[in-house]
């Protein structure tokens, strides 16, 4: 039997539950209310520091670099009768003069080099030649934050398979899908202020054609080591012929001498022009006795084949570029004349290609790009191949033969 309970009992347990609540929800409001408020005390301004790279990168070099100088490629002393420029203070303040050019080369290579790592990580068989174009041409647009012709690309990317050698690259509705079998030549350039860094290598996926590209690597690094100011150019040449003379490759039980594609050389490269005046040989025997000089910027450059080592013009074009050296030319055709303006004002003298036109919205140019090409005001560059069923590879650096030391500026951890 429960006893029955007093109601004044019950009014009171009532009210002290009431007031229990009320102080429940006090403390709640209050905690919420001062977690808050701590939350906003330790809110941490943004940084504006350096960044890192993405990917795909998409972050501009000069928001990684901030200070805006950028790293030094790989320094090497000049050696015997140049080897007191190193310590020369005369040379020293020659060079100082020069800093700001050098440096807007450097910014260039290390695009190059942040580009490069992206693509090599990520370009396997069963892409398109497009995809694959796109892709470095997007990061290099990115990373040097692209401006007319203050910053940009150095010339059309070069993807150039198995017995082509160079200047392929894909126009418009271009079908081309990357294979197992495939060696693929990667050659892209990035310009800042005209300052191009030029520099390539290659991809197999196949192991078999390793020792392929383990001489064009070999080859390029001689011709590299032994270049500097007064060195010859046919010293050069004798140097890479002399590598490629020692490697040999066996494929599907046969046998192929490695051997220097002949006709195809570096280069010295100038502001806006990527083959200035001289050409670096890579045989022996060119008869060149041209020195290099002081202050000159040069792509050593070497392509060997297992074929016949001699390239031929052969294919539908891609590249282009306006000369340099053909003055004023009257057009009469008018869509020539509107085509050069858009040349003039994207390009100046840079190499472009068709998908750059298109990129800039032009529409039926082909027959004014003819036009130009035929009167002289613009040179073609047609795809240059070995025999059918060769194979190539290439590797290329960009050099500067500074007054005290010969920096290799597109050197990088992968080549």
């Amino acid at each position: 039997m429960v006893a029955a309970e007093d109601p004044k009992v019950e009014q009171v347990a009532e009210k002290l539950e009431e007031t229990h609540i009320d102080e429940e929800q006090g403390s709640v409001e209050g905690g919420a209310e001062g977690a808050a408020k701590k939350k906003k005390k330790n809110k941490k301004k943004k940084k504006n520091g350096p960044k890192t790279q993405t990917e795909p990168p998409t972050v501009p070099v000069s928001k990684i670099y901030t200070s805006l100088v950028y790293p030094l490629g790989e320094v090497h002393d000049y050696v015997d009768d140049n080897h007191w420029r190193t310590t020369s203070e005369e040379k020293r303040a020659e060079e100082k003069l020069k800093e700001e050019d050098f440096n807007d080369v450097r910014r260039a290579a290390e695009v190059h080099r942040q580009v490069r790592a992206y693509a090599q990580k990520v370009i396997k068989p069963g892409m398109s030649l497009t995809e694959i174009a796109e892709l470095i041409e997007n990061g290099t647009r990115a990373l040097v934050e692209e401006k007319g012709l203050e910053a940009g690309i150095g010339f059309p990317t070069g993807l150039s398979i198995n017995h082509c050698a160079a200047h392929y690259t894909p126009n418009a509705g271009d079908k081309v899908v990357l294979q197992y079998d495939d060696v693929l030549k990667v050659d892209f350039g990035v310009h800042v202020n005209g300052r191009i860094v030029d520099s390539a290598f290659t991809m197999n996926f196949n192991p078999k054609f390793d020792r392929l590209v383990e001489a064009a690597r070999e080859a390029t690094y001689a011709g590299i080591k032994e270049a500097g100011i007064d060195v010859r150019l046919c010293d050069i040449g004798a140097a890479v012929h002399e590598v490629y003379d020692s490697y040999e490759i066996e494929l599907d039980g046969k046998t192929y001498d490695i051997k220097p594609i002949r006709n195809l050389n570096g280069h010295t490269i100038e502001p806006y022009r990527i083959h200035a005046g001289k050409s670096i040989p890579i045989v022996r025997d060119s008869g060149d006795e041209t020195k290099l000089e002081e202050n000159e910027q040069l792509a050593i450059e070497t392509f060997c084949s297992t074929g016949r080592g001699y390239v031929v013009e052969d294919g539908e074009c891609s590249h282009y570029a306006r000369s340099a050296d053909s003055g004023f030319v009257p057009l009469r055709l008018a869509r020539a004349k509107s085509l050069l303006a858009t040349i003039n004002k994207s390009f100046g003298t840079l190499p472009f290609c068709r998908r750059y036109l298109d990129r800039l919205g032009e529409e039926k140019y082909l027959m004014g790009l003819r036009s130009l090409v035929d009167a002289g005001v613009v040179d073609a560059y047609p795809p240059l191949v070995d025999t059918v069923g060769s194979y190539t590879a290439q590797l290329e650096h960009t050099i500067l033969l500074r007054p005290t030391c010969k920096e290799i500026v597109s050197k990088g951890d992968d080549y």
